[in-house]
């Protein structure tokens, strides 16, 4: 008897159906001589401190660090029913198939389970990313020796045993010195959530502590041989400048201002290029995440959820969590049937794809970008939208449209640069003009600017008037969903340290795709931020956690490093013995910064200055709040001079996706 074990019941109905016969049984379904049976996610976890050594059942600092000798794993309570049907099962197999999700934690889910019912027969791995009945068909008639992805299991493992060392004992030993602080409570300290935390709480610290300051840009209108434009001023070095080389004193603007009506110049400087812009890729889970959030107000788990659903209910999407963009060419000869399929219901889908041209090839269609799984997909499967809420609907049309794209044209756009000299001082604008919009009419309904009027290197110019605006500069912004799952993806960007960022530059981020969501609602649900409308802000816990705590335990360098390690262990380029002996050197100095009077430093300091949200950007409302009285607003123009005709403003504003 062949038994298949998938990683959840969904799953293992899709392989079913894709098999002859099919009858029910308790906690699995018999097709034939195959038996298929599923997890409900892990039926496994690691065991408990007290499974090691009964006096770990109390927390106390003098037992810290907790280090197994041989690593347990025991059945999670609600587990025990399927774990004994499994185990029922496997002793009955003559071969057993893999069918966990093709990710690193699908391989761990099942292949411990295998393990820890002590199965010594053949494994084979069934690799399912569409749960459709032909993909899955075609997936039974291509199955590999479960060997393959040793390495994969290895990675999980290690993660899995090195997040329990890293949350057992810097939990329990914060815990126990915030009780010594005055804290009564656990503070859970993790090697994701607490890095993630830490992001959040230094940019509340960035707009807490925010000064803003006045700046002063000059405009100039101009007359130039083919129309009217505006420029703006590039103060000379010599100038009050901040460090964006804004000026910060009004004086000279306003001297040269009174000057420049009338005043001749040249166009000195010409950049003129026609640009050529292929479609965004296909979406990984967290570029979803991004847009889903950015576009329609959803958060990083709501996606990850209605994504869901599309996957396993609908059968709507390929394999949701993953973290690649790019597709397989062998989708591609099948791409114009499957994407006319998916939009026959629905008005916009419809229109996208009467102007998708199918003869076209861009450089999503990749095998060598694809590894355990590809970007996400339309499945095929017609959508009924009368069966789907709103939001699925709006994610659905999200993903058909990022793959239909790339059955459109680049976007060329003409770029021009100009630079003026008027009065030995430089003027400087910039404009963009849309020669074929190619899938940009996907993306945007925006209009764009006027482009700039043709010009010519050399050219006279005149100056018809002129004028200086009152602008205030403006603190971060706070993290929303979107921003903290794109930080997440690019967490190379918060590091310092110029050789570390480098190295972060090819790995995956903080967190996975699959676990991304799930950390943010994790750190609401601990009482460490809170939301505010879109907003993700730190509350006072989370800031007096954050303060306490050693600075490698609270950014990103160390996590993003193990996510490097546990590739690489992946990939058959470092082993996991000497990843576990690094981290238990890290932790035991960890454990020795473990400070009391410290953390209760930090709780008496956040309450003190009243960290929450509500008041971490006092100084930007409070500056607000005098202009407001005086009349004045940020980004108000005050002009000097006779300004002449002012022709409508010809910069272009840039539209983004």
């Amino acid at each position: 008897m062949r038994l298949i074990i998938a990683e959840k019941p969904s799953l293992a109905r899709a392989i079913a159906d894709a098999l002859p016969g099919g009858q029910r049984q308790d906690g699995a379904i018999v097709c034939g001589d195959t038996i298929v049976t599923w997890c409900l996610g892990h039926l496994l976890e690691q065991a408990p401190p007290e499974a090691y050594d009964p006096a770990d059942k109390q927390w106390r600092l003098d037992r810290l660090p907790i280090v197994p000798r041989q690593w347990q794993l025991v059945p999670r309570p609600k587990a025990r029913g399927q774990l004994a049907v499994i185990r029922k099962l496997i002793k009955q197999a003559t071969s057993v198939v893999h069918a966990g999700d093709p990710d690193r934690e699908g391989q761990l889910l099942v292949q411990e389970v295998i393990e820890h019912l002590k199965y010594r027969g053949p494994v084979q791995r069934l690799l399912v990313s569409d749960l459709n009945r032909p993909a899955v068909s075609r997936a039974l008639a291509s199955l590999r020796p479960n060997s393959e992805f040793q390495p994969l299991f290895e990675a999980a493992q290690a993660r899995a045993r090195a997040d329990w060392l890293y949350g057992i004992n810097l939990t329990r030993a914060w815990t126990l010195t915030g009780r010594q602080a005055g804290h009564d409570g656990v503070l859970s300290v993790g090697r994701v959530q607490t890095p993630v935390l830490g992001l959040i709480v230094r940019r509340d610290n960035a707009i807490r502590d925010f000064v803003p300051h006045p700046f002063y840009p000059l405009w100039v209108d101009l007359q130039v041989a083919q129309g009217q434009l505006r420029a703006w001023w590039a103060p000379k070095e010599h100038q009050p400048l901040d460090e964006q080389g804004r000026l910060i004193d009004r004086t000279p603007a306003d001297a040269l201002a009174v000057q420049l009506p009338g005043a001749r110049g040249t166009l000195t400087t010409l950049d003129q290029q026609e640009k050529r812009q292929a479609p965004p890729l296909p979406y990984s889970l967290s570029a979803l995440q991004v847009d889903a959030a950015r576009r329609h107000g959803l958060s990083a788990q709501m996606v990850l959820d209605i994504c869901q659903r599309l996957y396993e209910q609908h059968k709507l999407i390929t394999y949701p969590r993953s973290d690649c963009r790019y597709l397989p060419e062998e989708h591609l000869p099948l791409a114009r049937q499957t994407l006319a399929s998916a939009c026959q219901h629905d008005d916009t889908l419809r229109g996208w794809l009467h102007g998708a041209d199918f003869t076209l090839r861009s450089k999503a269609w990749n095998d060598k970008q694809v590894g355990a799984h590809h970007a996400l997909a339309p499945t095929g499967k017609p959508a009924d939208f009368s069966q789907l809420s709103a939001t699925e609907g709006h994610v659905f049309r999200l993903i058909v449209r990022n793959v239909m794209a790339q059955f459109y044209r680049p976007l060329r756009t003409f770029e021009v640069k100009a630079e003026f000299t008027l009065l030995d001082e430089a003027f400087r604008t910039r404009g963009q003009s849309i020669l074929d919009p190619g899938w940009k009419p996907l993306f945007t309904t925006r209009e764009e600017a006027p482009p700039l009027p043709p010009l010519t290197q050399g050219e006279a110019c005149q100056a018809l008037g002129a004028g200086v605006e009152e602008k205030e500069t403006r603190p971060p912004e706070p993290f929303t969903d979107a921003s903290l799952i794109k930080a997440m993806m690019n967490i190379g960007r918060y590091v310092d340290d110029p050789e570390v960022r480098r190295t972060l530059r090819d790995t995956d981020g903080l967190g996975t795709e699959a676990t991304r969501a799930g950390i943010i609602e994790t750190l609401v649900q601990r009482g460490y931020l809170v939301r505010q409308q879109k907003a993700l802000r730190a509350t006072q816990l989370g800031v007096a956690l954050i303060a306490a705590l050693p600075s490698a335990v609270s950014t990103p360098e160390r996590t993003a490093l193990w996510e490097q390690r546990l590739r690489a262990i992946s990939e058959r380029q470092d082993d996991p013995n000497a990843f576990q002996h690094a981290l238990l050197e890290d932790l035991h100095t960890l454990l020795r910064q473990s400070d009391a009077s410290k953390l209760r430093h930090s709780l008496q300091t956040a309450q003190g200055e009243a960290a929450g949200p509500a008041k971490r950007s006092g100084t930007s409302k409070k500056s607000y709040a005098r202009r407001k009285s005086t009349g004045s607003k940020t980004g108000s123009k005050k002009s000097t001079g006779s300004r002449g005709s002012a022709p409508g403003k010809q910069r272009t504003r840039k539209t983004t996706d």
